[in-house]
């Protein structure tokens, strides 16, 4: 299992009533990040927080860390407030497309095969908002461009119900896994957010799976929250069961890439929080791997749920006593 933290949470956050933690360089943020016990990537964001190619590389090798994946951002520009890759003006779908590429770019200098992105200005907030159909078209044609680029390097496109936008465009897996089907590229894949999922309305292991089947490259963002909001809460803090689901398929489906922190310390400490994440994501890791997976697999296609629940109560509480 390799586990890492998205850069931008070990620095200053805000929301629309204040600001919380400390103002760190990216540099600074790297060195938290090396010193918490588990973690050996960062995800960082282009353009906003990347030191040039070389001081990043050094700055990695000193730390003894890597990059799990470059995370482009295609929202905090104000020309995106109205959309960015689904954009009716051609120049700012170009600019958009130009980010990513630049993303590409910037993950190949520093051997990096993976860009992520989450297109959030991408949809609408009131009906006859948008024109849904062009608005698609235009999306497909500009992740197409984006991902045909640097071939080598695989796009990952995450999705999200809403924010910024009332509506996001790429709301969910299975719209997710239907452009990458409409952009027919094979290095383009999804980035699974758990939360995200759950917020959704998804059963994330469930979203998982159909993702794994597609047979597009896929990539985990790890959270919770209560279903009301994107909280980017502690991993598994809301929602044991469907987190522990989770990680039980990741382990079914093979998958041996990153698992990566998006969490949002905000009013408790980054260092514990990201530590905790990881701390518990591998204990249930752990502990998942050693289960009785043979009883599972037979249980879960007879539609048995108890025997399976009995089985984790050891694991859980210790042995059962006497009423």
């Amino acid at each position: 299992m390799k586990q890492a933290i998205i850069s931008a949470f070990l620095g200053r956050l805000r929301d629309r009533f204040c600001e919380y933690q400390e103002v760190r360089t990216i540099e600074q943020k790297l060195e938290c990040m090396a010193r918490i016990p588990g973690v050996s990537g960062a995800e960082v964001v282009y353009p906003y927080e990347v030191d040039p190619p070389e001081q990043m590389q050094a700055t990695l090798a000193r730390l003894n860390l890597e990059v799990s994946a470059v995370n482009v951002n295609i929202k905090a520009d104000p020309v995106f407030v109205n959309g960015a890759l689904s954009s009716p003006d051609p120049k700012v779908r170009e600019k958009a497309v130009g980010l990513i590429r630049g993303a590409k770019d910037y993950a190949h200098a520093i051997g990096v095969g993976q860009v992520t992105c989450c297109p959030l200005s991408d949809g609408y907030d009131y009906s006859f908002h948008t024109h849904y159909v062009r608005a698609w078209e235009r999306t497909v044609e500009a992740v197409r461009e984006a991902a045909a680029y640097r071939p080598e390097i695989t796009l990952l496109m995450e999705y999200k119900p809403s924010e910024t936008r009332v509506h996001c465009l790429l709301d969910s897996a299975a719209k997710a896994l239907l452009l990458c089907s409409a952009a027919g590229e094979k290095n383009l894949g999804v980035t699974i957010d758990v939360g995200h999922s759950i917020y959704g309305g998804e059963n994330p292991a469930e979203a998982l799976a159909h993702v794994a089947m597609s047979g597009h490259p896929y990539y985990v963002h790890i959270n919770d929250n209560n279903g009301k909001w994107d909280w980017d809460l502690m991993a598994g803090t809301c929602n044991l069961w469907q987190y522990a689901e989770f990680l039980f398929y990741l382990q079914e489906l093979g998958y041996d890439g990153w698992i990566t922190s998006d969490t949002s310390p905000v009013r408790q400490d980054a260092f514990e929080t990201f530590a905790f994440n990881v701390r518990f994501t591998r204990r249930i890791w752990d502990w998942l791997e050693r289960a009785d997976r043979d009883f599972i697999r037979r249980n879960l296609e007879n539609h048995e749920f108890l025997p399976i629940l009995k089985s984790f109560e050891p694991a859980l509480f210790g042995a059962p006593t006497s009423p």
